[in-house]
């Protein structure tokens, strides 16, 4: 997909305020039991087609309305993941504006995870 510039920048910039993993980085860490929430945060009709196995559900659109009932812990170990890892680098820019401090965006997002070959869930 190619994206227009004005998001571009706008992802560039919460990029360089934001921690970023790979995948191999991500399924480490979830096996490791580091990760309190895995979230993925790209559209509904994305999530219900498939996501990655233990991944739960809350959208670029809602998040900041509903993070703080679903993680009221603000020092939770949180990675967010979306389609290529532009929007969970936003994500997670406003989620460190909001007080929460151990945030990470998936680089590559789901489709670095389905070519990694790590596991999935419809």
């Amino acid at each position: 997909m190619k994206h227009n510039p004005g998001f571009l920048k706008l992802v560039d910039a919460a990029r360089a305020r934001v921690k970023e993993c790979t995948v191999a980085q991500a399924k480490e860490r979830l096996d490791r039991g580091e990760v309190s929430h895995f979230l993925d945060v790209r559209e509904d009709h994305e999530f219900a087609k498939d996501h990655a196995k233990g991944a739960r559900h809350l959208g670029k659109g809602i998040i900041e309305r509903d993070v703080e009932t679903l993680i009221p812990d603000k020092e939770a170990a949180i990675v967010l993941y979306c389609g290529g890892g532009y929007r969970s680098a936003l994500a997670a820019d406003v989620l460190q504006q909001m007080g929460y401090r151990n945030v990470v965006s998936m680089d590559g997002g789901i489709k670095a995870w389905r070519d990694a070959g790590y596991p999935m869930e419809s």
